[in-house]
Formats: structure tokens, C-alpha cells, sequence
């Protein structure tokens, strides 16, 4: 029957179905179903040539719609998940970061040595203490010292004895029984034993002895072989290598006592070799350390290494922090920022607002009602203060979870499934 109504069903013209050719078609339809389970073309229209036929359509149930894709509806008792805020504008800082360390400002750093050789009698501190210029540090049994000392006191017997002989021989020159070559060699031998005795002062001086102690060593004659050994600035001390009758001489290493001055201390940092130059010298920077979470210490670069490392291709850049109150100990791990350009002002939601889904997109999710929500794509840019900066896909104004956005991705995913 088929070959039979073929010529007709592919002739190009319009054809008018009567009732037979409608029942040829039914009855073709029909058998061609039975046969090899024939099925009308979608919305059961059919093309005959250039003629087309709508059949009635057949009532069947009623089929549920979708819901609505990205969206998420909330029921009372959840609508305390999820906090709603207005999406607002905030400053993002233009900033560079890295990781370095604390050290001490070497430009503060004093190694305290003996002027003279000796071996050392006391200790006055350890290490950490904070001491003042001038705090006595240890003191050593000088050989020098009672030199000094005893060439004092020699210095100070001539001049007494000279000063008698001069005092004597002018009254004998004044009643003429005394020549006057014998006047003028007295008072020049005068003269030389006050310089002697001057120098010999000044000599005793040197190793820290004040005017005081100087006159009680003349006065007593006796020689006092201790030195004391100061602090020449005040700080911290940073490395202690003396002990008790240990052998020290002027300048060997290492030093018996090393002193930091630790109000500023160096932030050491190793940065990118394609951020170097953003840095310059005397740039602000922020410094925070986990021994102080919360705190930022302000500095400025002081240098920037002139050499890029060919193992890391990073750059030594060197700062001075500013550390009053003294909290900073050198080797503490730290992160370096500094701010290279103007702030920019963006739209910002905060942390838990944005869900990283995973395909790698941010999304966050909007609302009118604060009742149905409508995931959106979003590009998000800088991080700052626990705030996103949102690039695209979100305006100023709009209402957007700022909470329990995560909550609702998994509600989304769960009715998904």
C-alpha cells in the first residue's frame, strides 16, 4: 500500500485530503505503527508535499514544570542560615607582599671589646638584658691598668718633690742665697713633673677611671688593677662570649659582648625579581608577625639589593621597623606589604559570601526578597581585610548573603540530584 501512496505524497502541490485519503493515511499510519513502530513527528504535524496537517491533540497528564535553574528557596526556619546585606563599595590598597625575617639593625649594632688585654674578673649581664650607655658590662684584671697606675703615682711623688724645690729655692733667690741658674732649673724641673703628672692622669683616664678614682689612687698610692668595661650605647644585649678569667685582648674575636640598639630593627625580605620595580627607597611598609597576630609594625625600605639571585631570580629588599617597645626578637618569620599604588574603589563581598564551586567559578548568591535566591557568576579580584573585591557580575545596591552562602550552593546541589 505504501508504493501505492507514494506518487501522491511526493508530488510538490497542494493536496486536499477528503475523507478517503484521510482514511488512507489513517489506515497507512496505523498499519506502519503496528509493523515497525512508526511515530509522528514531534507536535504531530505532518508535511504531505507543500500541505501541512495538524492532527488533534490527544489529552494526556499533566506533566510537573522545572524549577527554575540557580535558585534557591528558603523556608521560614532557614532563613537564619543565611545573612543579607546591600552590596557596598570599599577601598582596595595596590599592594605588593612577600615573606622575609626580622634582624638586627646592624647600623645599631655595637661589639664591645677590652681597650687592654686581661682576664676577666666579673660579669654584669646576659643576654637579653637591656642595658643603658655607660651600665658597667664586666670587668678584667688589666696589667696596663697597673702600669698606668703606678707610672701615676710615680708622676705624682716627682711633682710634689719638684713643687717643694721650687717653693724652697725661691725664697733662698729672694733673700739672694740661692743663684738664679738654680731658681730657673727648679722651676723647669716643676713644669716637666706637672706635665708628666698630667699625662699620667690622662693615661689612667683612658682605661674609664674617673677624676675621683684618679685622685684616691694619688692619694692612697695604692694601684687599683680592676677595669671596668661600659656599654658604649644603650640596647639590647644580643651575644655574650665571656665568662670569668677568661684571656681578652683589644679587638679579638669574638667579642666578649655584643649590644643592639632595638628601637628599629631590619625586615629582611626576598621578592620577586618581576616586582622589584615597584620597591623604592623609602617606601612605607607594613610588617606583621605571628608572634603578634593582629599587630603592624610601620617601617620604610632602606635598601634594595643590587643583585637578583640566578638560583631564585628574587631580590634582597631591606627595611627599617620601627620597634619601641622592644617586641620584635631577630630570626622571627614575617610578612612583608607595602602599598605601590592608589587605591581602588569596588563593589566588596565579604569571605563567606563567595563559594568557589567546582568548575573553579566564584559565585555569589542575590536576592529581592531575601527570601529566593539566584546564584550568579561573579569575577572576583584582590582580597583584603576579609573582603573580595567583586570585579563582574555584581552591582552596588544589590542585596546579596554575605553568610551561609555555602549553605546554599548545597541546598542547590542537593535538589539537584
Amino acid at each position: 500500500m505504501l508504493a501505492e501512496i507514494w506518487p501522491y505524497m511526493t508530488e510538490t502541490r497542494t493536496i486536499t485530503l477528503g475523507a478517503a485519503a484521510i482514511a488512507v493515511v489513517a489506515s497507512f499510519s496505523a498499519g506502519a505503527y503496528l509493523a515497525g513502530g512508526y511515530r509522528a513527528p514531534q507536535g504531530g504535524v505532518f508535511t504531505v508535499g507543500d500541505a501541512v496537517a495538524a492532527p488533534e491533540a490527544v489529552p494526556g497528564p499533566t506533566a510537573t514544570p522545572a524549577p527554575a535553574a540557580n535558585i534557591v528557596e528558603l523556608l521560614e526556619t532557614q532563613l537564619k542560615a543565611v545573612k543579607v546585606e546591600v552590596a557596598s563599595e570599599r577601598d582596595f590598597p595596590i599592594e605588593k607582599s612577600a615573606v622575609g625575617s626580622i634582624d638586627f639593625n646592624e647600623e645599631m649594632l655595637t661589639q664591645v671589646f677590652t681597650q687592654y688585654q686581661g682576664r676577666i674578673a666579673d660579669l654584669f649581664a646576659k643576654v637579653g638584658d637591656e642595658v643603658k650607655k655607660g651600665q658597667p658590662l664586666f670587668t678584667i684584671d688589666s696589667p696596663d691598668l697597673v702600669q698606668a697606675s703606678s707610672t701615676l703615682i710615680s708622676s705624682a711623688a716627682v711633682l710634689e718633690l719638684t713643687t717643694r724645690n721650687l717653693e724652697r729655692l725661691r725664697m733662698l733667690y729672694a733673700a739672694r742665697a740661692a743663684a738664679q741658674k738654680d731658681f730657673e732649673q727648679a722651676t723647669s724641673d716643676n713644669r716637666t713633673a706637672q706635665g708628666a703628672y698630667r699625662a699620667a692622669r690622662d693615661a689612667v683616664r683612658i682605661f674609664g677611671k674617673s677624676d675621683v678614682e684618679i685622685d684616691r689612687i694619688v692619694e692612697e698610692r695604692r694601684v687599683d688593677p680592676i677595669l671596668v668595661v661600659p656599654s658604649p650605647i644603650s640596647g639590647r644585649i644580643t651575644a655574650r662570649n665571656a665568662s670569668p678569667g677568661l684571656l681578652v685582648q683589644p679587638g679579638s674575636q669574638p667579642a666578649p659582648f655584643a649590644v643592639a640598639d632595638v628601637s628599629t630593627m631590619w625586615m629582611l625580605a626576598n621578592v620577586a625579581e618581576s616586582d622589584s620595580p615597584a620597591f623604592k627607597v623609602g617606601q612605607r611598609v607594613t610588617v606583621s608577625v605571628m608572634a603578634h597576630p593582629g599587630r603592624v609594625f610601620e617601617g620604610r625600605i632602606s635598601t634594595i639589593g643590587s643583585i637578583v639571585d640566578p638560583i631564585t631570580h628574587r631580590v634582597l629588599v631591606r627595611s627599617e621597623i620601627d620597634d619601641p617597645n622592644h617586641e620584635l626578637r631577630s630570626g622571627m618569620f614575617a610578612n612583608f606589604v607595602i602599598r605601590t599604588g592608589e587605591p581602588i574603589r569596588s563593589v566588596a563581598v565579604p569571605l563567606d559570601g563567595v563559594v568557589r564551586e567546582g568548575d573553579g567559578t566564584m559565585t555569589v548568591w542575590v536576592t529581592a526578597d531575601r527570601r529566593r535566591f539566584t546564584m550568579r557568576s561573579v569575577k572576583v579580584g584582590l582580597l583584603r581585610d576579609g573582603y573580595y573585591q567583586i570585579l563582574e557580575g555584581l552591582r552596588s545596591g544589590e542585596l546579596v548573603a554575605t553568610e551561609g552562602a555555602l549553605f546554599l550552593s548545597n541546598a542547590l546541589s542537593i535538589a539537584a540530584r
